[in-house]
């Protein structure tokens, strides 16, 4: 797991507001009909850093900022995803995310008193290309997970993940590699 934490004031105007934003974003597509895919893209475009060609969301889905969020093409989250980006969360080009999984780049210090302040951290997460992120798997801040790698539903992911391979339970870990 990465070390470059980022802090966040909960008490910061200009994250707030940006927070807000996101909310009433997410809002407007968690109410979109389900076969309105072109209203969807707008709002996940204006809701994104990067959101790929021929990528789409089930939703609901929520998120921080959004604008932290960079996803690749073919992109395919499915219903009820929370992806919390006080740091960046990028995803590369056709992954597979199951219902109900949580990326989380947020995290709070394990200081009592920044806690009781409502002190949060994150770190960057990075999810290469053709990864299959099974139902309920949850991805804590600071994970790198490779290319063409499957996380097993229900899985924690609490550390890097290498390419071509399975890996799955509380704490995630290797179950097989993938040729």
């Amino acid at each position: 797991m990465s070390k470059d934490f980022i802090h966040d004031d909960p008490n910061d105007l200009n994250l707030a507001n940006k927070r807000k934003k996101a909310r009433k974003i997410f809002t407007k597509l968690n109410k979109t009909q389900p076969d309105n895919i072109k209203r969807k893209t707008r709002i996940c475009k204006k809701l994104f850093g990067t959101f790929g060609k021929n990528a789409e969301i089930y939703p609901p889905f929520y998120c921080d900022y959004g604008k932290n969020i960079h996803v690749g093409k073919n992109f395919f989250a499915n219903y009820n995803c929370t992806f919390l980006d006080l740091a960046e969360i990028r995803i590369g080009d056709d992954c597979k995310i199951a219902p109900n999984v949580m990326i989380l780049s947020t995290t709070h210090p394990l200081d009592a008193e920044q806690r009781k302040n409502w002190k949060t951290i994150g770190a960057k997460i990075n999810i290469g290309n053709n990864v299959w992120i099974g139902a309920g798997a949850i991805v804590l801040p600071g994970v790198t997970i490779g290319d063409n790698s499957i996380i097993g539903a229900g899985s924690v992911v609490t550390k890097d993940v290498p390419r071509n391979c399975v890996v799955a339970g509380n704490p995630a870990k290797i179950i097989k590699s993938i040729k």
